[in-house]
């Protein structure tokens, strides 16, 4: 009896203690997300600081367990949405006490293209109106290069070098290590272009596929060109580009000798003396360390400067990420989530017209109809829809700009992709080498499908090639509706293939050339507004935590799925089935007496363990009804 009242009290124990680590990790967290919130009243004479860490996105992502516990003092790579960095560096013109921009661009990961430019054009209006612009970094590619480019004076590390890698590469296929493992990829497509799915059918890539990337890579390479071109007219960037190795090698490997004698940049210096240099130009603040300049948090200045809300709301909405169903989100283009942002837009009276401001390479085509149906009840109540392309609308991302009355792209978008796909995978050669094999009896050619042991039924193909089909067929008819065009001049024209904007605008794709500033303006010009009196209301979701600190343990909630057409149900029930079987093992080797069980009777419940939920997900949920590649 003792042992037993010891053993409780050690439970307990641990359990109190899981309970005290948990609150206080909770505490912990709630401290640094309160202390890490942006101080309007902090802005003071000095030199905006753009320190980007990480990457610029059209709509970061919801934050994790992890950065709540982090806050603003981490490292962590961050993503900085786009028209926050260029609504802070378009502040700065006309207020006296930003002294100069430094961007800080050491640990700067990227963003497309066109987000790219966008922030550069930023920075050439802030240059223009008489902010000199200072850039430092310890290394720099195309992207780095492309916003130091605009700079006043361009600094870089002695250690330090460039590289233009340009845009292209090489991209892995896995038909040969499938078919050593036995894993057959069971494919199904409409498009002559859609490569997304020739990594698991091919060893290399196809004439098609290989026509098309070259077509548009050139156009973003020669677009890059003429950007860094255009600020650096001194700079030797092509010859350098095209022949690195020669340049490195006449240096003795000193890449940052090559950026100097290429005038590439402007000075060579470690970031010590950078920032000396600064401080020389913008004062000395005293208090981190005698070498450091007076500087102003670029998120104390995003919230001193907020966005005009004069005259009537222009409702912006953002689809951005990967296209997908349910209320995830942001950084995924969840479906359920944006169509509700687009209803609540439709119950108030203020918002005139909308803009959909576009970034994805698509997703699932269900959860990209869900959107357009939700974009077509504005327009049944006359409300005016523009659709601004940024860095990619492509696929589904273009399924969901066909509800738009006007389409707006940049030269360097990509878009396009007008085609459809899906992979379902199945393991019959795999499990015959260890002797697994199937069968059973079948009241429909259906029962048991998909069979992940004995291989798909010519059925089963034909109706999912079908299925695809199908979708390809509703995709073509909605551009054609949309675009004044036959389904088969948009035949001609889609077959996966994917566009720059300027070629997309060649064929009638997309209507003009645009970023936001001026999807706002033709949507506003649509509702009857003057100019002036209008500003864009960004319908952005709440920003919220992915998970819930009340639940126990904070893990980050699953949603499951609904069940989207044949492919979908496909998949549901091959992961269903996988599951079921591996419980069945399962439960065989770890039952120890004699059994009273009917394996038979449980075939109808379609259920899986806990143990084999997450990792079935990964390897079986690979089915897409649309994607660009």
């Amino acid at each position: 009896m003792q042992f037993v009242r010891a053993a409780w009290k050690f439970l307990v124990a641990i359990k109190d203690g899981m309970v005290l680590i948990a609150m206080l990790l909770f505490f912990f967290g709630l401290y640094a997300l309160l202390s890490s919130q942006p101080n309007s009243a902090a802005i003071r004479d000095g030199a905006l600081l753009l320190d980007l860490n990480g990457v610029i996105v059209a709509e970061p992502a919801a934050p994790s367990f992890e950065d709540f516990l982090a806050g603003s003092g981490s490292d962590t790579p961050r993503e900085y949405r786009l028209r926050d960095v260029v609504h802070a560096i378009d502040a700065t013109v006309g207020d006296d006490r930003v002294k100069a921009i430094i961007l800080d661009l050491s640990s700067f990961a990227g963003g497309g293209q066109t987000s790219l430019t966008d922030v550069g054009d930023a920075l050439a209006r802030a240059k223009k109106a008489g902010k000199p612009i200072y850039a430092f970094g310890s290394f720099y590619s195309d992207d780095s290069y492309q916003l130091a480019a605009h700079a006043t004076e361009i600094w870089l590390d002695p250690m330090g070098g460039i590289i233009f890698a340009g845009p292209g590469g090489n991209r892995l296929y896995y038909k040969g290590l499938i078919d050593r493992l036995g894993v057959t990829a069971n494919i199904y497509r409409v498009g002559t272009y859609k490569s997304a799915v020739e990594p698991y059918m091919r060893t290399d890539q196809s004439p098609a596929a290989r026509e098309a990337s070259e077509a548009l890579y050139g156009v973003l390479w020669d677009s890059w060109l003429s950007e860094v071109k255009k600020t650096r007219p001194a700079a030797v960037i092509q010859p350098f580009a095209d022949d690195p190795a020669t340049f490195a090698k006449a240096a003795g490997g000193d890449l940052a000798k090559v950026a100097m004698e290429q005038k590439l940049v402007d000075k060579l210096g470690d970031k010590t003396a950078f920032d000396r240099f600064v401080a020389a130009q913008v004062g000395t603040d005293e208090t981190p360390s005698p070498d450091s300049f007076k500087s102003i948090n670029y998120d104390d200045f995003i919230a001193a400067n907020p966005l005009d809300t004069a005259g009537s709301p222009i409702g912006v909405i953002t689809v951005a990420g990967e296209i997908v169903g349910g209320e995830t989100g942001p950084g995924m283009a969840a479906s359920g989530r944006i169509a509700e942002q687009i209803y609540k837009a439709l119950d108030e009276d203020e918002i005139k017209a909308l803009v959909v401001r576009i970034d994805s390479p698509g997703g699932s085509a269900f959860a990209s109809e869900e959107i357009r149906l939700a974009l077509l009840e504005a327009r049944k109540k006359k409300l005016p829809i523009v659709v601004s392309m940024g860095d990619v609308a492509a696929s589904g991302g273009y399924w969901v700009a066909t509800a738009g009355d006007h389409i707006f792209a940049e030269p360097d978008t990509i878009t396009g992709s007008i085609g459809v796909f899906a992979v379902l995978p199945s393991f019959e050669k795999a499990l015959a080498k260890w002797g697994v094999t199937a069968d059973g009896v079948q009241t429909t050619p259906l029962s048991g499908e998909p069979n992940f042991v004995g291989g798909f039924s010519d059925d089963l193909n034909v109706i999912l090639q079908s299925g695809v089909e199908n979708s390809y067929s509703d995709f073509i008819k909605l551009v054609a509706t949309a675009r004044g065009k036959t389904p088969a001049q948009v035949d001609t024209i889609g077959q996966g293939r994917v566009w720059d904007g300027g070629t997309a605008r060649q064929l009638g794709l997309v209507d003009g050339f645009g970023g936001m500033k001026d999807a706002v303006a033709e949507a506003a010009k649509r509702a009857g507004l003057a100019e002036g009196d209008y500003h864009a209301q960004y319908l952005d979701p709440e920003s919220r935590l992915s998970w819930l600190p009340f639940d126990g343990i904070p893990f980050v909630r699953q949603e499951s799925a609904p069940v989207n057409g044949v492919i979908g149900w496909a998949a549901q029930r091959q992961k269903a089935i996988f599951g079921q079987a591996l419980a069945t093992a399962q439960g065989l080797l770890a039952r120890e007496d004699v059994q009273a069980l009917c394996l038979e009777c449980g075939a109808g419940v379609q259920r899986k363990t806990k143990a084999s939920a997450d990792w079935l997900d990964r390897l079986l949920a690979y089915s897409f009804s649309s994607a660009p590649r």
